[in-house]
């Protein structure tokens, strides 16, 4: 086992007692710490996020060691009895002893860089399926066989450094480019059945057919299906754009602004959510309370299918949006759009805010490719609602609001 553990691609899952990552009990140097070898499972090098499917391992040479690295014993387990129900399995109790068993956890995903040492990626998100873990180190540390233990001190410094992120309820997130909303859009013509779309476009993602990119771990696909009455700010100059009342599921209505005197890439963006207004008092808050000019815009319904794409290199979060939009008052009236947009990151690590741009851009060009293959677009636009719905009553007056 030892020789094996030095190749220059090893990688293991170190289980241990949850306490190690919320600190609500001190390291005792018996207490057991479980070294379990597993196949790489980093999707490239480096790698921000890792996740590891449990049932996939296969068999999985696991060690036992106190802390202080006297050893406890071997045993060779099948990555899906590893944590049946999030619980530690039989074999796991075995090693650990019934006093540790209980609190059992993955504490991080380890891999051996080849020049020497080890980058610890750090539990977050934990299930009977499946882990996920996010980088904590940005250098190799503790070189030596794994089995020596002097990645550990670091690793769990890194930990304690960054716990308020890891170990909250986001797991964890941050939002570059605050107020302002990154976008591709393509009009999609002939429109496509935007469900079946979805589905062929997530599998893609699936199956790694977008480089070092995977849908977003347990937050693969989402739907909005709602009603929008958007109004057309033309006025005072500094506000131009739009104003859009979107209702929830609860009660009341978020209302969405966006500026701008074209359409472009980056467009400042607000959302004000709870708002308790009815729609025959829309065009009077936005007039009166809020000083602004508009023109009221059909009402249309919008279905809008959202993948989201997770780079395992960067770790931030891209949406890729089939969207479907349909006035009203004219069904067959119609807008289907595909819209790539940057939406947060994952990584505790700083990033260049170009990197977002210049990442942008590799995800824009693959998935115009995509698009054309399937004949439905060949180059993005940035052709707004708003400038749909400004065309579409030009077209038809008669379903203008009065």
């Amino acid at each position: 086992m030892h020789n094996e553990q030095l190749s220059p691609r090893g990688a293991w899952i170190i289980l241990g007692g949850v306490h190690l990552l919320n600190r609500t009990a001190p390291r005792r140097p018996d207490e057991p710490l479980i070294l379990v070898r597993v196949p790489p499972q980093e999707v490239c090098q480096p790698a921000t996020t890792v996740v590891v499917r449990w049932d996939t391992l296969g068999p999985c040479p696991t060690e036992a060691l106190q802390l202080s690295g006297t050893r406890l014993g071997a045993a060779r387990i099948n990555g899906g009895e590893l944590f049946p129900d999030a619980i530690a399995g039989t074999a796991l109790r075995g090693l650990a002893g019934t006093e540790t068993a209980p609190s059992l956890v993955p504490l991080c995903y380890l891999a051996q860089h080849p020049g020497g040492g080890y980058h610890a990626y750090a539990q977050i998100r934990f299930h009977p399926e499946d882990a996920c873990f996010v980088r904590t180190t940005r250098e190799p540390v503790g070189h030596g066989p794994v089995e020596e233990l002097r990645w550990l001190g670091p690793v769990l410094t890194a930990h304690a450094e960054s716990s308020t992120a890891l170990n909250n309820h986001l797991r964890y997130f941050r939002k570059h480019f605050s107020g302002t909303e990154l976008e591709f859009k393509y009009t999609l013509d002939p429109p496509p059945d935007i469900w079946a779309a979805s589905m062929e476009l997530l599998k893609a993602l699936r199956n790694g057919k977008l480089e070092d990119c995977r849908p977003e771990y347990r937050e693969e696909f989402q739907i909005h299906h709602t009603e929008n009455h958007l109004f057309d700010v033309t006025g005072p100059e500094s506000e131009i754009g739009y104003a859009s009342f979107i209702p929830t599921v609860t009660a009341g209505h978020v209302l969405k602004r966006k500026w701008f005197t074209t359409d472009a890439f980056a467009r400042r963006e607000e959302l004000t959510p709870g708002l308790d207004i009815t729609p025959d008092r829309f065009e009077a808050f936005l007039c009166q309370d809020l000083g602004l000019q508009v023109r009221a815009m059909p009402p249309f319904q919008r279905v809008r299918y959202d993948i989201q794409c997770e780079s395992m290199r960067t770790g931030h979060v891209y949406g890729i949006f089939l969207d479907r939009c349909a006035l009203l008052a004219a069904p067959d009236v119609v807008l289907s759009q595909c819209e790539l947009e940057y939406l947060r990151s994952r990584s505790i690590l700083d990033h260049d805010q170009d990197e977002i741009l210049a990442e942008m851009k590799r995800i824009n060009l693959w998935l115009r490719q995509y698009l054309a293959s399937q004949g439905w677009a060949t180059e993005h636009t940035f052709y707004s609602k708003r400038s749909f719905l400004r065309d579409a009553t030009a077209l038809r007056p008669d379903i203008a609001e009065p």
